[in-house]
């Protein structure tokens, strides 16, 4: 069952002005990822190769007076091509705020970027989105015995290939940059600091938790 309903926004580029863009596209040169390479589909196996490989992706969603971007990960193949212009992607246990999906009810265009340890470009796909809660369906994403509880369904309105400049510049996997040791307070600490709650600041309390409550 469908428990979406597909919501059309029309923004005015007008509302912007033209001459923005007129200076937008004399400061940068656009792209070949742009003009020449995106597509509408996956339809090559290129794009089906990289999806494929992908075990972590940023799923950016607006509820049209807002944005948010959530995190997806799984091991590689998790998101599953399902004809040429439709992804699936299991919803997994997180932090229940469900920002993302109560954007789509509201909103559903979306845009994904997918990552695969040691390749400096990403994938992007722009499209819209819809909620599925159908339990065959899930049951098909189950992991330990325990399926998500929804599943999304992505249709592609463009698909390309960015390129690796930023994970370059980054060091990102380049294991020679990356710290020795963690450079942030643990989750605990955070916890406790931000919201008032009493939480065991030891990273090894994350880490148990991060396991018992993974799927």
């Amino acid at each position: 069952m469908k428990i979406s309903t597909k919501i059309a926004l029309v923004c005015s580029t007008a509302m912007l002005g033209t001459s923005a863009f007129a200076d937008a596209h004399a400061t940068y040169t656009i792209g070949i990822t742009q003009n020449n390479v995106g597509v509408d589909s996956y339809q090559t196996t290129y794009e089906r190769a990289f999806i494929a490989a992908a075990p972590f992706l940023c799923l950016a969603t607006s509820g049209g007076r807002a944005l948010d971007v959530s995190p997806k990960g799984d091991p590689a193949g998790f998101v599953e091509v399902e004809d040429d212009r439709h992804l699936l992607i299991p919803d997994r246990p997180g932090n229940n705020r469900i920002d993302g999906l109560l954007n789509i009810l509201r909103h559903p265009l979306v845009a994904l970027l997918f990552l695969i340890p040691r390749v400096d470009e990403t994938l992007r796909v722009n499209g819209t989105a819809e909620i599925l809660d159908d339990p065959a369906l899930c049951g098909r994403f189950a992991v330990t015995g325990r399926a998500p509880k929804t599943v999304l369904r992505i249709r592609a309105e463009k698909v390309f290939l960015h390129c690796g400049k930023a994970p370059l510049r980054a060091g990102l996997w380049v294991p020679e940059t990356w710290p020795v040791t963690r450079p942030v307070a643990t989750l605990g600490q955070m916890i406790r600091d931000h919201a008032g709650v009493e939480m065991d600041p030891r990273q090894e309390a994350a880490d148990r938790l991060y396991r018992e409550t993974l799927y």
